[in-house]
């Protein structure tokens, strides 16, 4: 960590849960030149290598520890490393401060007290340093005091900072920072690490957004996470839990292969929070603006209120249709956690996997990782039944998901009832269900169909299409069909999403489906009728539903009912399929 070391502050908590944290420590009056200071992390490194040798190392580097963590990986190529580098200092050289530079190494004692407040305002956004432990659950103006007494008190006690880092400390490391980049960058080539580079966009002392993307070109495995709001000190900043980040982008493994069913860690209560609660994007809008509606089966064929008709031991395997863009996933994920706590593992298409880069903090692609998505793989589903979990799966999978104008509501399934086998092999119990509402959400007015005939658009789905992995590479015709796009919305005033699960049904003592095709082809053929009767009752019944309606739905949450416990309809008591 940069500085004295306050960035690994509001993260050893969280780390230490998960890893065995170990810190560099550098004492102030310390002028160890940086080629020593490679030289005592790449011992430790090799140490830690030689005990556990099919386990991977992570170092985390902020600023100058950035190019500490690039230079021992280039000089060890053959040990598993997993580089995460906040704000590296790489780019010194394209530093605004660098004109600064040769007058703060002449900067008169008398004035060295005040350098540690210009530095925090160029370091740092000072007001999301203050902001880390404001209880944002307080009225707006309990908030803004508690704010302003952070602010307040955040100020003088830089004044110590001055005394912590002498005037010959400070000019001491700004050689050193330059040695590091310097060393660093003359060895990027030779880099064999996986590497996540977080980049600040208010970075006011290095070009960090610049160099995130400078870093994934000369890099042969990196991926960037960019903040949009944040400063130099990404760690000390509120909203940046560095655990939540480095296992939302794929990066936490327990060996030298990720392994996203036995390396999956469930989210926290904090995550679950952000995710749901704070988070501005997917897994946030779409169950506040859409109030789902779940509805379950039980034995007897009665509908009622709720997940109660899901069994709440696994292995258990959902089966349903896809809305457009996947749209009910949030929602579905949210139910399962707030009613039954149970994580529901999704399989999802492999490209949701592949590395990239983001604008934001987290994408939702992150955000479905982190909330236990697995790619959809044959291993990866008997992994997942082998550990009794409760799947998700969509065997319309792409197609529906990204399906045409006129096509709402219509199961793209393939003609192979592998997964009732699958489900027959562990005793798993099967429950088929359907989702409605995303006409209620939205209009498509691009398909893929629309957008192919717009120049310049049309070659750049091609080239998505031609670089995406396959899944369905056996099936004809339009189930074989996976063009991924983004198709053009046009946003309604939001109506209200639907979920039925129908009536489980059970596997075991069913051995007839492992060996006899034919029966598992029946089986197949009644979880498709389930799902399709579902989606039929759903689209009839919500005609009746008073609070179909966002603004009626609003008018009734004004007396703080939950979003959740906003009424419906009253199910019928049989549902004839």
């Amino acid at each position: 960590m940069d500085g004295v070391g306050l960035g690994l502050i509001m993260h050893h908590r969280a780390l230490g849960k998960v890893f065995e944290v170990q810190c560099l420590h550098i004492p102030v009056y310390d002028r160890t030149p940086f080629e020593v200071l490679v030289d005592i992390v790449e011992e430790v490194v090799r140490k830690e290598h030689a005990s556990s040798p099919n386990k991977p190392i992570y170092l985390v580097g902020d600023s100058l520890g950035g190019c500490l963590a690039l230079a021992v990986a280039a000089r060890n190529p053959m040990v598993d490393l997993v580089l995460i580098l906040a704000n590296p200092a790489t780019s010194l050289e394209m530093s605004q401060l660098k004109p600064l530079f040769p007058i703060l190494e002449a900067l008169p004692d008398e004035l060295h007290n005040t350098v540690p407040y210009l530095l925090s305002f160029v370091m740092g956004e000072p007001v999301k340093m203050a902001m880390v432990n404001v209880d944002q659950k307080l009225p707006p103006s309990r908030m803004l005091r508690q704010l302003s007494e952070n602010l307040t008190a955040l100020l003088p006690r830089l004044s110590v900072i001055s005394d912590i880092i002498p005037k010959d400390s400070l000019v001491w490391k700004l050689k050193l920072l330059k040695s590091a980049a310097a060393y660093a960058n003359s060895r990027l080539h030779a880099v064999k690490a996986e590497v996540l580079v977080l980049a600040s966009l208010k970075d006011n002392m290095l070009p960090s957004g610049d160099e995130a993307k400078r870093l994934s070109r000369m890099l042969k495995n990196c991926e960037v996470r960019t903040f949009v709001e944040n400063g130099h000190a990404l760690l000390l900043e509120d909203g940046i839990n560095l655990l939540t980040v480095i296992r939302a982008t794929g990066k936490y493994r327990r060996s030298r292969r990720l392994d996203y069913v036995t390396d999956f860690l469930p989210p926290s209560l904090s995550e679950l929070k952000f995710g749901f609660d704070q988070n501005s994007g997917f897994f946030r809008w779409v169950p506040n603006f859409t109030s789902p509606v779940m509805l379950s089966t039980l034995g007897d064929g009665k509908i009622v209120q709720g997940l109660s008709g899901v069994p709440s031991e696994g292995p258990v395997i959902l089966v349903g249709n896809h809305m457009l863009m996947g749209f009910e996933l949030p929602g579905l994920v949210e139910a399962f956690l707030r009613e039954k706590e149970i994580m529901v593992r999704g399989l999802a298409h492999p490209t949701l996997f592949a590395p990239s880069s983001s604008n934001n903090e987290l994408s939702s692609f992150d955000y479905a990782r982190l909330f236990g998505a697995v790619p959809v793989t044959a291993s990866n589903f008997f992994k997942l039944f082998s550990t009794k979990s409760h799947v998700l799966l969509y065997p319309g999978g792409a197609r529906e998901a990204l399906h045409y104008k006129g096509e709402e509501y219509k199961l793209f399934w393939p003609d192979r009832p592998e997964f009732v086998r699958m489900a027959a092999k562990f005793n798993a119990t099967i429950v088929p269900f359907g989702v409605v509402g995303e006409d209620d959400l939205a209009e498509l007015v691009l398909d893929y169909d629309d957008l192919m005939r717009i120049p310049v658009v049309n070659d750049v789905i091609r080239k998505s299409v031609d670089e995406a992995v396959k899944v369905r590479t056996a099936d004809e015709g339009e189930v074989g069909n996976e063009n991924l796009f983004l198709p053009g919305l046009l946003p309604k005033i939001p109506g209200r999403f639907y979920y039925l699960f129908g009536k489980p049904i059970e596997t075991q003592g069913k051995e007839e489906l492992l060996r006899d095709r034919k029966s598992a082809e029946e089986m197949y053929l009644q979880i498709k009728s389930e799902v399709a009767s579902s989606i039929a009752y759903l689209l009839k019944k919500r005609d009746e539903d008073p609070y179909r309606n966002i603004i009626d739905r609003t008018i009734y949450r004004l007396f703080s009912t939950p979003a959740q416990d906003v009424p419906s309809f009253s199910p019928e008591t049989k549902r004839e399929v």
